[in-house]
C-alpha cells in the first residue's frame, strides 16, 4: 500500500513538474515583434553653460520677450526672462540687437536620402517596386555625410524628419534625426520619437502604377478611386494581422507568421507610429480623414496640402497638422487652387499649420519662407504676431513628430536647440549667428571651427561654403 501510494505520488510530481516545464517553456518561448531594432545612439555632443542677455526672444510658444536673457545648462534651458543673473561659469553672451528663437523643425525633408548631390546612385529615396511598400525604413537609405545637412544647420535647422518619396500609396517608415555630423543615422536618431509612415494620395500614386512605366494599360491602382481601394485593402489586412497578434499575446500558442509591411501598418492601428500623408486637394484629405475613422487610426499631418484653406475647420476639429510651402503652387494640376495665403489662413482657423522645405534648397531659409507666408496674411488682412508665427517652423512641427514635450519651445527642462539670429528672422537680411543643439554649439558663422564639413566635401570646389 505504500509502495504504491509513493509511486503514485511520484507519478504525480512527475506530471506537475512536466506540466510547470511546459508553461514555463511557453513563457519563455514567447515571440515579441522589437519596436525599435534600430534604436538611437545618439548623445549630445560636450556643452558648456551660456548665458544670452540683452536679446529679443521668441519663446516659440507665442511670446516675445525684449532685452531678454536665456540660461542654457547641461544641455537644456534653464532659465529664460528679464533680469537673470548669470553663473559665474557660463559662457556670457551679449545680444544686443539680436534675436533668439527655438531651433527650426523641418518635418518634411528627403536629406540623406535624395542627398545633394542629386546623382542617381545616391538616389534612395523611394521603393517604387509596388504601391505599398511599407516594409521599408526610409533610415536605412540616409546617407550621414549629405553636405545638405550642414547647409540646412547654417539655416538653423536643428531637427528634421526624413521622409520615404511619394510614388507609393504607402511609402514606408519615416524618422525624426538631431542635425548634428555622426558616422551613423542610429548617432542622429532623435531619441524617444515615433516613427512615422509616409502616405501619398492623388496623382502621384496613381501616375506611378496606373500607367505602368508608359504602357497602356498598367498596374492598380490608375485612378483616384484605385487609391482609395489600395488603402482600405491594406488596412483590412493590418486590421487582420492585428487581432492575430492581440490574440497570441493575450492567449499564448502559436505565433502569427511575422510580416515585415503589416507590423508597420499595425504600429500604426496600435498608436505607436504617426501618419504623415502626401494630399494636395481638400477634398481628398477629407475623403482620407474619413478611411482614418473608418479603421480606428489618425492623420498627424497632411503635408504639401495647398488646398487646406478650403477645408481649415475641418482640419481643425480633426486635429491634423498642415505641413505647406509658403508659395509652390500650379506646377500640376492638383496644386492649381494653392494659394499664398494658405498657411496663415489655416492658421486663423485655430488649425496647426506648419512651414516645411521639401527641398535641399529651401532648407536653407525655412525662416524667409514662413515670412513670406506671414507677409502674405497680412496684406489680406491677416495680423499674426510674429511671436506666434514662429509656431510654424518649431513647435507644431514638434508636435506633428511627437517631441513637443522636448523640443520646440524655448521652456525651462526642454532641449536647448537654440538659434541666435543677426537680427529680426523674418528679415531676408539676417542670418543664423550661431546654432545650439543640446546646448552644444554646433555651427558659429564668425568661426570656422564650429562649420561642420563632411568627409564627403573636403577636397571638393566649396568646401564649407556658407551658402
Amino acid at each position: 500500500m505504500n509502495r504504491v501510494s509513493l509511486a503514485g505520488m511520484l507519478c504525480m510530481a512527475l506530471i506537475l513538474a512536466a506540466c510547470g516545464g511546459k508553461k514555463d517553456a511557453d513563457k519563455a518561448e514567447r515571440i515579441t515583434v522589437p519596436k525599435d531594432p534600430f534604436p538611437s545612439t545618439y548623445a549630445a555632443y560636450p556643452n558648456d553653460p551660456v548665458f544670452i542677455s540683452n536679446a529679443t526672444i521668441i519663446d516659440g510658444e507665442g511670446a516675445l520677450i525684449e532685452k531678454g536673457s536665456l540660461l542654457i545648462v547641461d544641455g537644456k534651458i534653464s532659465a529664460i526672462g528679464k533680469d537673470l543673473e548669470a553663473p559665474a561659469d557660463a559662457q556670457k553672451i551679449d545680444a544686443s540687437g539680436r534675436w533668439v528663437t527655438p531651433g527650426i523643425i523641418d518635418n518634411h525633408s528627403h536629406l540623406g536620402a535624395y542627398p545633394s548631390p542629386g546623382v542617381s546612385s545616391l538616389s534612395d529615396g523611394n521603393e517604387i517596386s509596388a504601391p505599398v511598400t511599407a516594409e521599408v525604413w526610409v533610415e536605412h537609405s540616409v546617407w550621414p555625410q549629405d553636405p545638405g545637412f550642414t547647409r540646412a544647420l547654417a539655416g538653423g535647422i536643428t531637427s528634421l524628419q526624413i521622409l520615404p518619396g511619394s510614388a507609393n500609396l504607402f511609402g514606408g517608415r519615416g524618422v525624426v534625426l538631431k542635425n548634428v555630423p555622426s558616422r551613423t543615422v542610429q548617432g542622429m536618431k532623435f531619441p524617444g520619437a515615433p516613427y512615422t509612415l509616409k502616405m501619398a494620395c492623388g496623382e502621384n500614386p496613381k501616375r506611378v502604377y496606373g500607367y505602368g512605366g508608359g504602357r497602356y494599360p498598367g498596374g492598380a491602382p490608375y485612378s483616384r478611386m484605385g487609391n482609395v481601394a489600395g488603402y482600405r485593402a491594406a488596412w483590412i489586412q493590418a486590421a487582420d494581422y492585428k487581432r492575430k497578434w492581440d490574440k497570441y499575446e493575450a492567449e499564448g500558442g502559436d505565433a502569427p507568421t511575422r510580416d515585415l509591411e503589416l507590423d508597420t501598418l499595425k504600429g500604426v492601428l496600435d498608436g505607436d507610429i504617426l501618419v504623415h500623408m502626401h494630399c494636395y486637394r481638400a477634398d481628398e484629405m477629407a475623403q482620407v480623414m474619413d478611411i482614418s475613422k473608418e479603421f480606428g487610426y489618425k492623420v498627424t499631418a497632411f503635408h504639401h496640402a495647398v488646398e487646406a484653406y478650403k477645408i481649415a475647420d475641418k482640419l481643425a476639429e480633426y486635429g491634423a497638422c498642415s505641413s505647406m510651402w509658403a508659395d509652390w503652387w500650379g506646377f500640376k494640376m492638383e496644386a492649381y487652387d494653392g494659394i499664398k495665403e494658405n498657411i496663415p489662413l489655416v492658421h486663423k482657423a485655430g488649425a496647426c499649420a506648419i512651414v516645411h522645405s521639401d527641398s535641399e534648397v529651401g532648407i536653407q531659409r525655412l525662416n524667409q519662407e514662413a515670412a513670406k507666408a506671414w507677409a502674405d496674411g497680412k496684406k489680406i488682412g491677416i495680423n499674426i504676431p510674429e511671436e506666434e508665427a514662429w509656431q510654424w517652423l518649431s513647435l507644431n512641427p514638434a508636435k506633428s513628430l511627437g517631441i513637443d514635450t522636448k523640443t520646440g519651445s524655448l521652456v525651462p527642462g526642454k532641449m536647448a536647440d537654440v538659434v541666435l539670429w543677426s537680427g529680426n528672422p523674418f528679415s531676408v537680411y539676417s542670418k543664423a549667428d550661431q546654432v545650439y543643439i543640446d546646448g552644444a554649439l554646433m555651427y558659429d558663422r564668425s568661426d570656422a571651427a564650429h562649420r561642420p564639413v563632411s568627409d564627403f566635401e573636403l577636397g571638393q570646389p566649396g568646401e564649407g561654403d556658407l551658402k
